[in-house]
């Protein structure tokens, strides 16, 4: 029997910290874990590569991949486009690797919708003031922008309820254990761990 692949989405606030998170998790798991990599109609910045950092494509292009249902999930920031392809992750998923999406909420509900075995976490900060810390020492973004997304953030959290796990980024090594255990139990819940049975029914002594 197949071993099935892990689909993991994890969502939260911009600033909770999902990147370093996802960064180290995928450190531990090395070989048996992947980032999935979105496709996004905006231009390319300075060294990003295609096909590492985005599958940068026109708008066009996007809006035939979503019209052929080429697309797990895609949603709408500013004037740009950004989605999760399906074949990549098809792909990966019948290797029986684990792939982690990082996307906003509104993806996690499409997926959700499509991929109901899909193990879904929400990372949350500690709290709003901390998240406000962040996003002010990054020093990327004027107050204006800070205090939209601080906006934007409050309401994300009112939908961390819809996610199968809470992960709140307080002290990082904390959350990126929180996270790995997560994957590992779900790995071993029988819809997709049933292989395991078969290999102690087949198993012959040497």
């Amino acid at each position: 029997m197949r071993k099935d692949g892990l689909l993991v989405v994890l969502s939260g606030p911009s600033g909770c910290g999902k990147d370093t998170i996802i960064s180290k998790v995928l450190d531990h798991l090395t070989g048996e874990a992947f980032l999935s990599v979105s496709m996004t109609t905006r231009e390319r910045r300075g060294t990003e590569q295609d096909g590492v950092d985005y599958y940068f494509v026109t708008p066009e292009q996007f809006r035939e991949n979503v019209e052929n249902d080429l697309m797990l999930e895609y949603a709408q920031y500013g004037a740009n486009f950004y989605g999760t392809p399906v074949g990549p992750v098809k792909h990966l998923l019948a290797q029986g690797k684990t792939v982690i999406l990082n996307i906003e909420v509104q993806g996690g509900k499409n997926v959700r919708r499509l991929i109901p075995d899909a193990v879904e976490i929400f990372v949350a900060p500690p709290s709003l003031k901390e998240l406000e810390r962040r996003l002010v020492n990054r020093g990327t973004e004027t107050r204006d922008a800070i205090d939209r997304r601080l906006l934007i953030a409050q309401a994300e959290l009112q939908c961390a309820c819809d996610y199968d796990y809470i992960v709140v980024n307080d002290v990082l090594e904390d959350a990126v254990e929180d996270v790995l255990s997560i994957i590992r139990a779900s790995a071993l819940k029988t819809n997709h761990a049933m292989y395991r049975i078969s290999e102690v029914l087949n198993h012959v002594e040497s």
